[in-house]
């Protein structure tokens, strides 16, 4: 990237970071099943990658129970019962056409429709993964959720997560800004939507937060370099997941208009490579806790 590409980021992030920080609260993007697996399935692979490279570092070698919490279109299932061929492999989520999709894709393994903050399962599980799902947990409770969640995994199985860790990303940075945007046709109805939604628990607090219930705790944090086609590219991206929360409200005509004002600042925010391609970096903060 040119120094004057370099600069030019850099006096975007500034000026956003300037921006008052609003953000969407899980109980929007859950208000109603909006999410569509089609739209997801778009970037699969790459969608995919955070899964297996998280599952790599669970240290379970043959449990019995593994639950795939948030599964979506059942993707991060098929790396647990690829890995764990001999274990009873489940999976819910509180999308009813994502789990369609899930029972289409996976028809051998017990899908269901269901919600995390109620999940109770009758016996412990082994291995409770979730690839992408506790960043639409309500704010302040997070981590208490998490602790939850790590009292139905049996003693040395493991609670593995990642989540989104790119609230300050121009992707996303610049849907705030779009939102915000004064005498525009979505504005009042975003400006009158729960903005609640900030970045996940840093590494300390959750290490402050788990350690304490584990015999070991593993977070890293990676950023994914995503090859988009085009700036495009990054609006399709968006549209399966942090976009989302942004468009529900929104008619047809004012959702087609917000994009197209999304798009022009993310011509600014991102330069396009030689060949035309447009690099999306995309921060993830991984968490494998093995339970004591």
């Amino acid at each position: 990237m040119s120094r004057v590409a370099s600069l030019s980021r850099r006096h975007i992030l500034t000026s956003l970071n300037q921006q008052p920080k609003r953000y969407f609260s899980a109980t929007m993007a859950q208000a109603k099943d909006t999410w569509s697996a089609d739209q997801y399935v778009k970037f699969l692979k790459d969608r995919t990658r955070p899964s297996t490279d998280l599952l790599a570092h669970v240290p379970n070698t043959s449990p019995k129970r593994v639950v795939d919490v948030g599964c979506g279109p059942g993707n991060s299932t098929a790396v647990l019962a690829e890995r764990y061929p001999n274990a009873h492999v489940s999976g819910f989520d509180s999308s009813a056409d994502m789990i369609k999709k899930a029972k289409q894709t996976l028809p051998n393994v017990s899908f269901e429709v269901a919600d995390l903050l109620t999940y109770k399962p009758e016996e412990p599980v082994d291995v409770l993964f979730s690839n992408a799902v506790f960043q639409w947990l309500p704010n302040g409770q997070r981590i208490e959720i998490v602790r939850k969640l790590l009292d139905h995994v049996a003693p040395g199985g493991s609670l593995a997560f990642q989540v989104p860790f790119n609230l300050e990303e121009p992707s996303h940075a610049l849907m705030r800004e779009t939102a915000d945007t004064p005498n525009m046709p979505w504005t009042e109805k975003l400006r009158a939507a729960n903005y609640s939604r900030d970045q996940f628990p840093s590494p300390t607090e959750i290490w402050d937060g788990l350690k304490h219930l584990c015999s070991d705790l593993n977070i890293w944090q990676t950023t994914y370099m995503h090859v988009m086609e085009n700036h495009e590219g990054i609006v399709e991206w968006v549209k399966g997941t942090g976009l989302r929360p942004y468009l529900n409200p929104l008619s047809e005509p004012e959702q087609e208009a917000f994009i197209e004002a999304y798009l022009d600042k993310l011509k600014q925010g991102y330069t396009a490579q030689k060949d035309g391609k447009v690099l999306l970096p995309f921060p993830r903060l991984l968490v494998v806790a093995t339970k004591a």
